[in-house]
């Protein structure tokens, strides 16, 4: 048996690599070699354009899989096989008849055979649930591509995380970057054969979409740290005062502190409040300074980071959201 991992629907690219991190696992463990296909995602983008619409099972499913049986077939011919089956069949997302169909009309075209097997029958879905928990894989909620991961966050109210990913490098609570960084971890591990849990954790989780303060319609470059959040996303005021450090904004409890003090707090050398942006320390360590100068473990009243304390009028824009979330956490025995 030889293992093919082409899925070049799967989105983003970090989603990818997480996904075939955990095949690749699964496959040393069982003693199948795997070949890695090309992630031609612009070409797969090209499949199935005009059906970005299409509900999950439907057109768009069948295009993807006639792209995608048509790639495997072509490695398995060349590697002098005439057989292939795949792992969507095990997946309640997708449609066993649409795969059945979608193979059987393979093999009449291009002779080789789609083996069909319902694993799903005969208590099958649970034996899955079950080896997966036994071992630690990793289990997406989505099917991968774009379009069926959009419709199933607007189904369910939540918001498309996944598609955040800062031009920072920070890696972000619950994001894909972080769990694909503790897979990984988890390899380490094994290989050092040290137990281990992987659990998971309800938290607050936090996502920023825009940020600006202006003056007198000049921009100010600051920085919100972690859970800044506003009611609304535009407001307009002064700073009245300074207590510890801290200077006190006269709407919505809105807070400014200066570069050189948090340099001085968190033992770094930023230049410009430029280049915190584009360099920001870890999340970790941010929550934490949050907690150091409010007191507070949970507080998220927006707080600016700037080069030096502006007077005068500002005007403020923070597009952020607090929401309840769960992540995976790794725990070492």
């Amino acid at each position: 048996m030889t293992g093919f991992f082409y899925d070049p629907n799967i989105h983003p690219y970090s989603e990818y690599r997480l996904r075939y991190l955990d095949v690749a696992r699964s496959c040393k463990k069982l003693g199948i070699e795997l070949i890695e296909g090309e992630y031609d995602f612009e070409a797969w983008i090209d499949a199935v354009r005009g059906l970005e619409k299409e509900p999950e099972k439907a057109a768009r499913c069948e295009v993807c899989f006639d792209k995608r049986f048509i790639t495997s077939a072509k490695k398995a011919l060349e590697l002098g096989e005439k057989k292939i089956t795949t792992t969507l069949l095990v997946s309640p997302l997708k449609s066993q008849e649409q795969l059945k169909r979608v193979g059987e009309d393979f093999y009449k075209k291009h002779g080789v055979e789609f083996i069909a097997v319902d694993y799903r029958s005969g208590g099958g879905t649970q034996d899955q649930s079950r080896v997966t928990k036994e071992q630690q894989l990793y289990r997406q909620d989505y099917c991968g591509c774009l379009y069926g991961l959009t419709m199933q966050r607007e189904r369910q109210n939540k918001l498309m995380d996944e598609m955040f990913s800062p031009i920072s490098g920070q890696i972000l609570p619950a994001s894909i970057e972080e769990r694909l960084a503790m897979y990984e971890h988890r390899i380490e591990l094994e290989d050092e054969s040290k137990e281990y849990r992987i659990t998971k954790q309800k938290f607050l989780n936090y996502r920023q979409f825009f940020c600006s303060v202006t003056c007198k319609k000049e921009n100010i470059p600051a920085y919100a740290l972690h859970y800044s959040t506003l009611p609304r996303k535009k407001v307009q005021g002064r700073i009245e005062y300074e207590v510890h450090y801290l200077h006190y904004f006269n709407r919505d409890e809105i807070k400014f502190i200066t570069l050189a003090y948090f340099n001085k707090q968190n033992n770094t050398q930023f230049k410009t409040v430029q280049e915190l942006i584009f360099h920001p320390i870890d999340i970790e360590k941010e929550i934490q300074f949050r907690q150091n100068i409010t007191g507070e473990a949970y507080d998220l009243s927006p707080i600016f980071i700037v080069d030096t304390i502006p007077t005068g009028k500002l005007s403020i824009t923070l597009d952020a959201k607090a929401y309840e979330d769960t992540k995976e956490k790794l725990i070492i025995i």
